[in-house]
């Protein structure tokens, strides 16, 4: 389980994101309109959308915000008009740091995430820089309440490459085309789906401990609660208990 997944189930376990429910919803908000937009408003015919209202529902978004949301990504509605930008850093100790953002004003959104990385003592860097080291694919979280031997039958079964059993939760990665047939698989199964979303994992990673540790979460934490910001991506291995006890 890569650093930035462990980071990811922590804050979910903590509740975290639900303590700021309003910034949350402005994210989801923006993810919906841009999956309309792309892709159409069909959640049959649109995986990425119905994956992003999926989110929305679990985090108690209601329907009319999702549905004007998505009203809004097809033209029905009018509304602001958001691109979808891809940054890359380093953060403390040579961590490779990938962000990517829905906004619609890239220079103010480069202003404010250089300003964070330079606070938290890292840099941005020029697109390609780390990009590198980070593969795409899809990523399928399971409650521990399910048998793991049928978890992993039906995943593989299903085009699932792997399943990691250490976290609190299985995670099942895929190739990002088979995301939505392994899910499917899994629903149909009643396996007890935590997440499922297109995600990138790093090929290496860069162990941290002690003050280079709390400095890259706190930028995590930052970039993270930053309204542009969609995702994080990281290649840093910090213990779990260590990173628990750094999210208190």
């Amino acid at each position: 389980m890569s650093g930035h997944s462990k980071w990811a189930t922590i804050k979910r376990k903590k509740g975290k994101a639900d303590a700021e429910r309003g910034r949350v919803f402005t994210k989801l908000i923006k993810e919906i309109v841009v999956a309309a937009r792309d892709g159409g408003g069909d959640l049959e015919a649109n995986p990425s959308l119905r994956t992003i209202v999926d989110k929305a529902k679990a985090a108690n978004m209601p329907n009319d915000n999702i549905d004007r949301a998505i009203k809004r990504g097809t033209g029905e509605l009018e509304g602001v008009t958001y691109e979808e930008q891809v940054y890359e850093g380093y953060g403390p100790g040579g961590v490779a740091m990938m962000i990517e953002s829905l906004t619609d004003n890239k220079n103010r959104t480069v202003s404010e995430l250089r300003n964070m990385f330079s606070k938290h003592g890292g840099n941005l860097a020029e697109n390609g820089a780390v990009a590198w080291l980070f593969e795409s694919k899809g990523l399928i979280t399971v409650d521990k309440a399910a048998d793991e031997e049928e978890v992993f039958m039906t995943a593989v079964d299903a085009g699932a490459e792997d399943l990691d059993s250490e976290g609190a939760e299985y995670e099942i990665t895929t190739p990002l085309t088979e995301l939505d047939n392994v899910r499917k698989a899994l629903v149909e199964a009643e396996i007890p789906v935590t997440t499922y979303e297109p995600t990138r994992i790093p090929s290496n990673t860069v162990s941290l401990e002690g003050k280079q540790a709390e400095q890259v979460l706190r930028l995590m934490d930052a970039l993270d609660e930053h309204d542009d910001v969609r995702k994080v991506y990281a290649n840093f291995d910090i213990d779990v208990d260590e990173m628990a006890a750094l999210a208190e």
